[in-house]
């Protein structure tokens, strides 16, 4: 059974990119461009969510702050993906219990590790 991915970006190649790696890798990928879609879509239970910090309306740590609150989200992990790369960023990001934080541009490579780190995958 494939694992579910819910990307959450608002730039539109990185968000392509990201979705054809990560189906190319097998993962079944749910894509969002903004927080409050991310929101809709994570009806689809993933087994991990990849979010943008910086977004229109909504950011990375209202999505992340909003799964939290909810007993059927809190334990999914949570990636960051960012162009905040101040030590004080990935700290907040850390203590809030964000499993990883990602500064773009970000190797494909350290993508795919970050992911399989949270699933526990090799």
């Amino acid at each position: 059974m494939k694992k579910k991915v819910l990307l959450i970006e608002d730039n539109q190649d990185i968000r392509e990119s990201a979705a054809e790696l990560l189906a190319l890798c097998g993962f079944e990928v749910f894509v969002a461009e903004s927080g409050e879609e991310g929101l809709l879509l994570i009806r689809n239970q993933p087994d991990v969510v990849i979010s943008d910090v910086v977004m229109q309306n909504m950011s990375g740590y209202e999505v992340f702050n909003r799964l939290q609150a909810d007993e059927s989200t809190r334990n999914i992990p949570f990636i960051f993906t960012t162009a905040l790369s101040e030590k004080k960023d990935q700290l907040k990001a850390f203590e809030l219990g964000v499993q990883n934080y990602l500064i773009k541009p970000y190797d494909e490579r350290e993508l795919l590790s970050c992911i399989k780190k949270c699933l526990q995958i090799e």
